[in-house]
Formats: C-alpha cells, structure tokens, sequence
C-alpha cells in the first residue's frame, strides 16, 4: 500500500462534492465513500496490529470515526492522509484499550490483505509476505514504520501523533528497519544488506 504524496493537496472537485454529500447525510455518497476506503482502511489497520483477530472490528471502528470526523476536515491536505490519520488513531486507541484490560487476543490464522483494483499481484504477494514479517516486530518499530513508509510522516509528525521524543522515534525506524532487513533475509535465504 502506498500513501498518497504528501503535501498540501486540493480536494478534487468531484471527491469535494461526495465528501460534501456525506456530511449533509446522503446515505448513497457515505456507502460509495466507505465501499470506496474500505480495502485502504482494512490493509492499514493490518499493518499496524499484529495478526487478524481484531482488523475486521478495528477498520469498522475507523470507518465510524473517519463518518463521523468529516465536518472537521479542515480540507488543508488530502482527504486520504486525513483519514489514513483518523485510522491510525482509532488503531492506536483500540490496541491502548486492549492493552490496558489485559486480555491479548488469541492468535488466528493469517488472513489475506484485501486487494484494492488498482494493485497488482505481486504488490499483493509482497505486501502480504512484509505484513507477516512485520507480526514478528515489536509494535512499537512496527508502528514506526507504517507510519513514516506508509502514511510517509516525517520523524516530527510522528514524535507528535505518538507523544515520544524525537529519538526514541528514529531510533524505532532504525532499529525496525535492520529488524525488517534481517527477518527478510532469514526468510529468503540471503545475507541481506548492512546499513
């Protein structure tokens, strides 16, 4: 999955005028919206837990808070990056309220990523195997880097989303991506790359 480019990006006028829609409670733009985020949504909540028993319930979640957070969207940046945000925090939320009740969910079979129309196969293929060695990550590098290689925030944007100095963020993004490396080089058989 590839966020879109970052920036200050207008709306397009035709996404504006669905968006526009959705607000004033028209329930055929909300179901095009959503039909539209879902695959997005799904993949970018199972980058950032780790297995499936909780993606179904979590991109519902997501998909609630991005309907309701449209009024807010200030319209300063693309609507993507903005509710690839609301996603991320809903994500964060639920795992907090996980975490804090002590129960961890009991681990499931890998369920496939959803392929969006536009991704290829092999994105496909890739994608799901990164995933899986990504389950073998801490969450917190984990974390990390969906955030920046994914969502493509800077260091500062994620020290602010995650509350954390601005260290121990690099430091995650290193240590994630030497973690990544190694774990890809193990599963196929190579040496990988030094940093």
């Amino acid at each position: 999955m590839r966020a879109t480019t970052r920036g200050r990006q207008e709306a397009l006028p035709s996404e504006e005028s669905r968006i526009q829609a959705v607000i004033e409670g028209r329930r055929d733009a909300a179901e095009s919206l959503l039909t539209e985020l879902l695959p997005r949504v799904r993949n970018l909540v199972r980058y950032l837990v780790r297995g499936d028993h909780d993606v179904d319930d979590i991109a519902q979640e997501a998909l609630i808070a991005i309907l309701r957070g449209l009024p807010t969207w200030r319209r300063e940046g693309s609507f993507k990056a903005w509710s690839d945000r609301v996603v991320a925090r809903t994500t964060f939320a639920a795992m907090r309220k996980v975490r804090d009740s002590g129960t961890e969910p009991e681990a499931e079979p890998m369920e496939l990523t959803v392929l969006s129309e536009e991704a290829l196969p092999d994105d496909y293929v890739f994608r799901r195997d990164m995933v899986r060695l990504m389950d073998e990550l801490s969450d917190e590098q984990r974390h990390a880097l969906v955030l920046h290689y994914v969502l493509e925030m800077s260091v500062p944007e994620m020290t602010e989303e995650l509350g954390i100095p601005f260290e121990t963020v690099r430091s995650r993004l290193r240590l994630g991506r030497a973690n990544l490396r190694a774990l890809y080089a193990r599963e196929s058989g190579t040496n990988g790359g030094a940093e």
